[in-house]
């Protein structure tokens, strides 16, 4: 047989090949990454291929991206935008990743392949590449950053930028002086066109007489008077250019007297109360042979303000209160405990390590000092002399507390800020020297203020219906010390703040006579910081109103307890304690400062009660008044550590769906939903001739409704969304976890359980 062979094909084709299993892969394009930047800001140095550390035990979850460094903060801007949910809270000034440079704590290196770590200061040499950068934040984050990938040059650069930056040689190189002056040259149209005064600022500045008088007509001082002997700060630096000060003390008298104070500081009125008695604030006496005959004139002229003419009382509070020093140790070790130390290291004796730390100790001294101050200004109708060395830290605290229990006004917002800003930054506090904003002197930071947040959040723990604000409102004021473009804890002086502000003013080219607030303004127009909707979250839903001290028709209207109990909110609400209800036996009698006077104190006759045992106890025999005198409860148990300050940063304290955020959301919807009924009743009655358009059907337009959670309709799930957490309105996430969840407590407790209860059925198994 013949074999064929295979013909050889005869057609060519001159056309290519159709590939049509051959994926085409097109590389997308590589997104650049752009800070966003504030006016007057600039880009200082910068490192690509950064990775931020989300995780300390996977890179699973962390970030890649650009690391920024410009003259107001330290920005990190992803390559991809996350997947999980966003902060609830949107800085319109600040991205999710930014920090700002006074913010920074302190700056560490460290280099893993060497074994070396350094912590950067101002113009120092780094002698080896970083792998790792890690940020301290006075706010308690952490924010790590890694540099594999990253150029060793470019990454040193950048963190020798952000050393230096965030030690400013003096304080007019803050980059709040440079911002605010763009600011004010590009809002000026708007300004004319529809100028409000002081940018309508609802918050009495107290560097005008007129704020004072309205103070004083408020309390009803009638003995005391505004003075302007220290105009253009001719007698105190520390004081501000009006005060009030009794009526029988001439200002050559003032004059005179005030040389032998510290710091020339001569008594400052405080408030006062309706029954005539007075608070004061005061420095020392610096000359012993003086120092009888000054107190003899300045406690005849206080005594005769007061229409009994009671006896003064002093208190000396560096006899017997904390120093500054102790509360900045004190600070510094529940830092620790709650932020930087791990859980699994601590947690058996967390609780004790806490407590050993002092700082809730410290809380309780400060609000129980207030307490006796109240006895005296209220139970006893004496009035009371706060005096302190300079008169410008502990005065600052306890004078704020002692008005806080008293007055319902500083309750409400407005009246809170007011009372800050009048005790603390026109009476002097160091808030550069206390903040160490351009972290000079380590000695002289102390956080007095966040102290006595720390205190008022006690007391709205205890009595969440008296106040008009929220615990996410004291946290961000907290925050706002460290954003430096307001002037309200920049400076540590008025007459700094007003030296400043004029040189200022000079060199932006503002005009002469320009009004401070408005070219420089406070931290109070939380408008530069926060939309709107998310100003309704210091809205408070259980607030019950002010109830404040007002003149009407020439009368001062009073704020003194009534004898009509509307509601028994103080028992109802306190026997909630971290979602535990107590007994039913509470209302009546509880812990109070009686115990904290008197521990073993019992209801026996025979025993013989000092006047203020029993105005104590008198007072917490009866229901609290949300209007009005309100004394908190001062036994160790009654002392809360202020979970959503101190642990907001930390994953593992972080519970999905749950704190108080739970019980506040249902609030707000109900007190919303509560309101739109009470519009749409309003619009069935029918207009008045001259009243404004009927509202909406559907109630309230959405901008004019207070609360942040909107009422829900019947449809929506009564679960609450998954994005709240016990961190709300913070996230943790992006903050340097220090370890997984699982080793929690709870979690190690019923791990250890699972285990025995394994063992146990292998035991009876094997019987």
């Amino acid at each position: 047989m013949f074999s064929v062979k295979p013909l050889k094909p005869t057609f060519k084709c001159y056309l290519p090949p159709v590939q049509t299993d051959v994926k085409k892969t097109i590389e997308p394009p590589i997104k650049k990454l752009e800070p966003k930047l504030l006016p007057g800001e600039i880009v200082v140095n910068e490192v690509n291929f950064v990775r931020k550390c989300i995780s300390a035990e996977s890179s699973q979850d962390d970030l890649w991206g650009k690391l920024i460094c410009t003259n107001f903060k330290v920005s990190f801007i992803p390559q991809e935008a996350p997947t999980k949910q966003k902060p609830q809270l949107y800085h319109l000034l600040l991205g999710e990743h930014d920090i700002p440079l006074t913010c920074l704590e302190q700056v560490v290196t460290v280099n893993d392949t060497r074994g070396k770590k350094k912590v950067l200061g101002s113009n120092q040499k780094l002698k080896f590449n970083p792998t790792e950068l890690i940020l301290y934040c006075k706010d308690l984050r952490i924010i790590r950053f890694c540099f594999e990938e990253a150029g060793p040059e470019s990454a040193k650069k950048v963190c020798l930028a952000i050393a230096h930056y965030s030690h400013p040689a003096d304080l007019h190189l803050l980059f709040g002086f440079e911002y605010q002056g763009r600011r004010y040259h590009e809002s000026k149209a708007e300004r004319v066109n529809g100028s409000t005064p002081r940018g309508g600022l609802q918050t009495p500045i107290f560097d005008r007489s007129s704020d004072w008088d309205r103070e004083i007509k408020r309390t009803g001082a009638s003995e005391w008077r505004v003075c302007s002997i220290n105009e253009f700060y001719a007698i105190s630096s520390s004081l501000p250019e009006h005060i009030v000060v009794p009526v029988s003390l001439a200002d050559q008298d003032l004059k005179q007297y005030s040389i032998f104070f510290t710091s020339n500081r001569i008594p400052l009125w405080c408030w006062n109360h309706p029954n005539g008695s007075a608070l004061v604030r005061m420095a020392s006496i610096n000359d012993p042979l003086q120092q009888r005959k000054i107190d003899q004139r300045v406690f005849t002229a206080i005594m005769k303000s007061h229409p009994q003419r009671n006896e003064v009382f002093r208190s000396d509070l560096d006899k017997c209160l904390p120093n500054i020093q102790d509360i900045q140790s004190s600070f510094v070790k529940i830092r620790q405990i709650c932020v930087i130390d791990p859980f699994e290291e601590s947690e058996e004796r967390w609780l004790s390590s806490i407590e050993n730390s002092r700082w809730l100790e410290y809380v309780r001294a400060f609000l129980r000092h207030s307490a006796e101050m109240v006895y005296h200004l209220d139970g006893k109708n004496s009035s009371v002399i706060l005096q302190e060395e300079e008169d410008r830290d502990l005065n600052c605290v306890v004078s704020s507390l002692v008005q806080l229990m008293l007055d319902p006004h500083y309750r409400s917002l407005v009246g809170f800020q007011s009372l800050v800003q009048k005790e603390w930054v026109m009476a002097g506090h160091r808030f550069l020297d206390r903040c160490n904003h351009l972290k000079k002197n380590d000695k002289e930071e102390s956080p007095l203020f966040m102290l006595f947040l720390d205190c008022v959040w006690q007391m709205m723990n205890q009595y969440p219906a008296a106040f008009e604000f929220t615990e996410a409102y004291l946290t961000v004021l907290s925050d706002s010390m460290w954003i430096p473009l307001f002037s309200t804890f920049l400076f540590s002086s008025p007459k700094q703040r007003a030296q400043h502000l004029m040189d200022f003013a000079r060199n932006k080219a503002i005009p002469q006579g320009e009004d401070q607030a408005v070219y420089f303004p406070p931290v109070w127009d939380w408008s530069q910081q926060f939309s709107v909707k998310d100003q309704t979250l210091f809205n408070n839903p259980m607030y019950v109103g002010k109830g404040a001290a007002c003149v009407q028709n020439g009368e001062v209207k009073t704020f003194r307890r009534t004898k009509k109990y509307t509601s028994s909110l103080r028992g109802g609400m306190a026997t909630l304690r971290n979602g535990l209800k107590g007994g039913e036996d509470t209302l009546p009698r509880r812990g109070s400062l009686l115990s904290e006077l008197k521990p073993d104190f019992s209801p026996v006759k025979d025993v013989v009660e000092s006047p203020s045992e029993r105005f104590f106890r008198d007072w917490f025999s009866r229901p609290a008044d949300q209007r009005g005198l309100l004394i908190p409860l001062l036994t160790p148990s009654h002392m809360a550590l202020w979970k959503l300050f101190f642990l907001r940063w930390v994953p593992e304290a972080c519970i999905p769906q749950g704190g108080p955020i739970t019980t506040y959301h249902k609030l707000s919807q109900l007190v919303d939903e509560i309101e739109i009924l009470q519009s749409q009743l309003r619009r069935y009655k029918g207009p008045s001739p001259g009243s404004t358009p009927l509202p909406s059907p559907s109630g309230l337009p959405s901008e004019q409704r207070r609360m942040y959670f909107k009422a829900c309709s019947p449809v929506d799930p009564p679960t609450p969304p998954d994005f709240l957490t016990s961190s709300f309105p913070f996230t943790p996430m992006g903050n340097l976890c220090r370890r997984s969840i699982h080793g929690t407590p709870i979690s190690k407790f019923l791990n250890g359980a699972r285990i025995w209860l394994s063992t146990e059925t292998l035991d009876n198994d094997s019987l």
